[in-house]
């Protein structure tokens, strides 16, 4: 989606704070002892009581309102019966929509008691998307992001997972401009232009480079090689002073 005039950023701006409330909502409660299934009729609520739809559910058929990943499984995890213990790393990935807008965002959160590398890779895991997030501005190169993503990777010894990108968002969950790298990407050409609107969201793990599919289901997807991932998530707008972060919790 592009912009083009003040009643669609608020629109974007008011799905945006919906679905982060719902993060945080979740967030707040996360506790061992629950389910998955508890935690994402936590979003659910939040979002239904505001007039929003759950994306997953809406666009394809997800069987569940947030996505919820444990350990192991890094995106697209169905919630369900597997309960939350100590020192588990949760993935709570949350997309809706309201009035013909979408917003997308999500964020990684460790059970104590955990160790200090894990919650490092908690801290790591914002700053990288931050990182990322700093180089948005009109006319820039939509490499910078992936580049900037990288270049804090790489000095801070972590891998990136390459194979889940960033995305266009505002109109659908998943539009133009698609498959925006997070780690540098030598064949992007593409340029970012005012107005438009996308995600931003590393997966930064301390030994995986990729996502697999597991034998289960048809969504949950896996670090490969099994290690601890984070994923951090916003939706931004791109303008000449920079980036618009809708997704703010409010």
């Amino acid at each position: 989606m592009t912009i083009t005039q003040e009643d669609e950023l608020i629109g974007l701006k008011e799905i945006g704070r919906i679905v982060a409330n719902a993060v945080e909502a979740m967030s707040t409660t996360l506790e061992p002892g629950m389910t998955t299934a508890e935690l994402d009729a936590i979003g659910r609520k939040v979002m239904e009581d505001e007039g929003a739809r759950p994306a997953p559910e809406l666009c394809y058929g997800f069987p569940g309102a947030t996505c919820i990943s444990v350990n192991e499984e890094i995106a697209h995890g169905i919630p369900g019966d597997r309960t939350i213990r100590q020192g588990d790393l949760v993935n709570i990935d949350v997309s809706a929509e309201k009035h013909g807008f979408f917003a997308d965002t999500g964020a990684s959160f460790a059970v104590p008691p955990v160790s200090k590398s894990v919650l490092k890779l908690c801290r790591d895991g914002k700053r990288a998307m931050w990182a990322g997030i700093r180089t948005v501005a009109t006319d820039r190169p939509l490499a910078d992001i992936g580049n900037a993503v990288g270049d804090f990777a790489r000095r801070n010894r972590y891998t990136l997972v390459k194979n889940l990108a960033s995305h266009g968002v505002g109109r659908s969950l998943h539009e133009e401009p698609g498959e925006i790298a997070t780690w540098p990407d030598r064949s992007e050409r593409r340029r970012m232009t005012e107005g438009l609107v996308f995600t931003v969201e590393p997966f930064l793990s301390m030994g995986a480079e990729w996502a697999d599919d597991g034998d289960d289901d048809p969504w949950t997807l896996f670090s490969a090689p099994r290690a601890p991932t984070v994923q951090y998530e916003h939706t931004v707008v791109t303008t000449k002073n920079g980036p618009i972060v809708v997704t703010l919790p409010g």
